[in-house]
């Protein structure tokens, strides 16, 4: 199976601290943001990952990151997106570099505590179609909402003033390789992108679309300055633990 990590974007809403680099390099707690989801996908046994992002940054990911042998990964390919068009119009770059395997994407201001590799092996053993993770949240108003019947997702609304449940959808999704056909059918949204939630909608509507939820906590470091600095304390429990 192989990883993709989106780290594109304008990161409007870190600025001023994003005026002159990408989000995704910013420090969160002892090490750059970018570090944590491919340390998980590494951690899960992905060895071969995708980063995709653009912008006047793109060259300092290379440097940073080199060939990813630092994560123990035996190859970290770049893809450069030219305009925002969206997280799906960033999956489909990554066509040629997933071919017909699965693949997991993960979001990279998303940063977790729980071990991604149950999860990884559950999506293995899944014989088509997609596969998201949920977290139980206090505010499910805030963010995409799925309805579950066991393992299955039978609705996902974004927003909702009256959520069906507390399970917010966040950034990792996996997907087998019709994802790419999908992409191809979408629409530009009213923003002007190509969104996930469509591709996610896509395979619900195939009764194709799976969930699992995560247990630890969850960071979206990329959320709001409160919430990089909120991601940073949670990091550091996470990295002294690491290190006892």
């Amino acid at each position: 199976m192989k990883g993709v990590v989106l780290a594109g974007g304008l990161g409007t809403r870190l600025r001023p601290l994003t005026s002159i680099t990408n989000k995704h390099l910013l420090p969160v707690y002892d090490q750059p943001m970018i570090f944590y989801p491919i340390q998980k996908l590494a951690e899960a046994g992905i060895e071969d990952v995708m980063l995709v992002t653009g912008g006047d940054s793109a060259g300092d990911f290379l440097r940073l990151l080199g060939d990813g042998s630092e994560f123990g990964l035996n190859t970290l390919n770049y893809a450069y997106q030219v305009n925002e068009g969206g997280i799906a119009e960033a999956i489909g770059l990554t066509r040629t570099f997933v071919g017909g395997d699965k693949f997991v994407v993960i979001l990279g201001d998303n940063i977790l505590e729980d071990s991604l590799a149950s999860k990884v092996e559950s999506f293995g053993n899944q014989k088509e179609g997609a596969r998201i993770l949920l977290k139980t949240v206090d505010n499910p108003s805030d963010y995409g909402v799925a309805e579950l019947d066991g393992t299955r997702v039978i609705s996902i609304e974004e927003k909702p003033k009256n959520p069906r449940s507390n399970y917010a959808v966040i950034g990792v999704y996996m997907y087998d390789s019709f994802v790419f056909e999908i992409i191809d059918s979408l629409e530009p949204s009213a923003r002007g992108e190509l969104e996930v939630t469509d591709i996610n909608n896509a395979y619900l509507n195939l009764n194709k679309l799976h969930a699992q939820i995560i247990e630890g906590w969850w960071a979206d470091s990329g959320c709001s300055i409160d919430g990089l600095l909120q991601a940073g304390i949670m990091a550091r429990e996470l990295r002294r633990g690491d290190q006892v």
